[in-house]
């Protein structure tokens, strides 16, 4: 073990002993070569103590915007099936002629659609997921498409409803099918786990953020779908049993690390090239976020990525407390998975620990 390697480890120790989750498991390298991995802390706690694995299954959260809906779109756009000027109306009858409805895939997949960063959909639809098309339609943009970026979970849920409705499967199967079965993740990666088969962490007792959101636009907390082990931390997601094009994935940091470096420059075994470069480089110049097709860019103030890794890096988070970052310079790809939510929701800002971890991890690169 490498000194920086030693000192990697303590930052986590040090994060978990300070409250910041009570479990990470990491894993870096350069893909294709070795993969450090780090795994410390208790994937779950209540009703009993259980120790994080490299199989633990983690709540996934926003990655799931990247590496399903992303990649699946990607899939879609070289079929023919769509196009990056595609409106969701062409695809979704229901929001044929309304403002939601002539937003383009491109707007989308970039944030900049106008749309409202989020919204309680199972409030809006009153607990039934096949009325969610048509109360999209009536909802309000904030701003005209292509204005400015606004991270919209409302946008991918948009973007996984048309997916589906194009291949005619739910997004599970057409995921499962397209992309866990080509690279042979299936064991990796997925939605809705098997609590008897998967090692999960812990899910949040409470949904405390939910309900104060909820609350807060004067809707009924009645609406919101209950939490538990093996569902996702997202309450859109939940409602949508599970699968949604914004959130709902679990999986472990091997399956994230190795799904990730698809989108290293030249491409991987599933997506080409063209592919990778297209949705990694910056499509909002001017704006106030680098962002590229579902990827954030590590040009945006603020983000988690860090001085650390070069400016051509493009990378997630989750509000569970995952993160993924690539770095076409090194091709170094840095995941860090944690348990935030568990068993309460924590608002603690990990952007600290992430640049950190992503210092010290690109060092032993070097090293």
């Amino acid at each position: 073990m490498t000194d920086r390697e030693s000192k990697l480890g303590e930052l986590l120790r040090g994060a978990g002993r300070a409250g910041a989750a009570p479990a990470a498991v990491a894993e870096w390298g350069r893909a294709g070569e070795n993969i450090t991995r780090e795994i410390l802390g208790a994937s779950t706690l209540v009703p009993e103590r259980v120790e994080a694995a490299a199989d633990t299954w983690f709540d996934l959260a926003s990655l799931t915007k990247p590496l399903v809906t992303t990649t699946l779109t990607l899939i879609a756009l070289r079929g023919g099936n769509i196009n990056p000027s595609t409106r969701a109306g062409e695809v979704l009858d229901e929001l044929r002629g309304t403002d939601v409805g002539n937003l383009e895939v491109d707007a989308l997949l970039t944030h900049t659609s106008g749309l409202p960063a989020w919204l309680p959909l199972y409030c809006l639809a009153e607990g039934r997921p096949e009325l969610l098309p048509s109360c999209l339609a009536l909802v309000s943009l904030e701003a005209r498409s292509g204005e400015r970026v606004v991270y919209s979970c409302v946008g991918f849920v948009i973007l996984g409803l048309m997916l589906a409705r194009v291949a005619g499967e739910t997004l599970d199967s057409l995921f499962r099918r397209e992309v866990l079965a080509v690279l042979g993740l299936e064991g990796q990666l997925g939605f809705k786990p098997e609590l008897d088969t998967q090692s999960l962490v812990g899910g949040t007792g409470t949904p405390v953020v939910e309900n104060r959101l909820v609350s807060k636009l004067g809707l009924d907390r009645c609406w919101i779908p209950p939490s538990g082990k093996g569902l996702p931390d997202d309450g859109n997601a939940r409602f949508l049993d599970g699968v949604a094009g914004n959130a709902g994935l679990f999986g472990t940091a091997g399956g994230v690390l190795a799904l990730t470096s698809e989108y290293l420059p030249g491409g991987g075994f599933l997506l080409t090239a063209e592919e990778a470069e297209r949705s990694t480089s910056i499509r909002t110049a001017g704006l106030e976020q680098g962002r590229g097709w579902g990827w954030q860019l590590a040009s945006s103030p603020g983000c988690s990525a860090g001085p650390a890794l070069s400016a051509t890096s493009f990378g997630h988070t989750g509000f569970t407390g995952a993160s993924v970052w690539c770095d076409p310079a090194t091709r170094g790809v840095f995941v860090l998975l944690t348990n935030r939510n568990h068993p309460v929701q924590r608002e603690n800002d990990l952007h600290p620990l992430r640049r950190r971890f992503h210092a010290l991890a690109a060092k032993t690169l070097e090293e």
